[in-house]
């Protein structure tokens, strides 16, 4: 049986899943989630039993294919969700991820589906991520790139955020940068990665962004109007 417990654990996998070529480790697991390592270890000899994980002691956690379409519907009610706080609610993409994570584990296809039609079968989220179709398929390629690997002289349109976590996405709103803002490369600083940008059309000339900053957000190429 589904709970929020396991519907946690397995969407925490399938997003771990993108940044790793071999199974996912039961550590990086208990570090996103905040478990103890017993804990995690303990789950996911419960996910293997009930079929949504292959999983083997060192050699990490995949999903099954049952277990990735759970996850999916996990991902979809979040994001469809978070898309309707801001664009219904008038919430700000600071605000909702909290509270997303609480309602994506109401469970009703039915709600889920009138909401997708309601929000007119929006194609991203408030934070550029591409939201699925019920059947766990993207509407949409995400032909991106990390702002990390731009370089001098690129302009570069912020398309998505790695992090939606509500304290990196308040640190944006301070340096000016949101969804559609397009950013010159300016200058790269190879001793610490950081980066610095001119912000197109805004009011700081120059800005100053860090590594983590710059590896948490995904552009596509832009002409800038100015």
């Amino acid at each position: 049986m589904l709970t929020e417990s396991t519907e946690n654990y397995l969407k925490a996998i399938l997003q771990l899943e993108a940044d790793k070529a071999d199974g996912v480790s039961t550590s990086s697991i208990a570090e996103r989630l905040g478990a103890q390592p017993a804990s995690v270890t303990g789950m996911m000899h419960k996910l293997k039993e009930r079929g949504w994980v292959k999983y083997e002691r060192y050699k990490g956690v995949d999903l099954t294919e049952t277990g990735r379409r759970h996850a999916m519907e996990t991902v979809r009610r979040h994001r469809l969700w978070e898309t309707f706080l801001v664009g219904t609610l008038g919430f700000a993409w600071d605000e909702v991820h909290d509270l997303a994570e609480q309602l994506e584990h109401v469970r009703s296809t039915d709600l889920t589906d009138q909401l997708d039609a309601f929000l007119g079968h929006p194609q991203t989220d408030p934070h550029g991520d591409p939201i699925p179709n019920a059947d766990g398929t993207f509407r949409t390629s995400v032909g991106r790139a990390l702002l990390s690997d731009a370089q001098v002289g690129i302009c570069a349109k912020i398309v998505g955020v790695g992090d939606s976590q509500d304290d990196f996405l308040r640190h944006l709103n301070s340096l000016g940068l949101g969804l559609g803002t397009v950013v010159e490369v300016k200058e790269l600083f190879p001793f610490d990665r950081s980066m610095a940008v001119h912000i197109v059309g805004g009011v700081e000339a120059r800005c100053h962004l860090s590594s983590r900053v710059t590896q948490n957000l995904w552009w596509v190429e832009a002409v800038p109007d100015a």
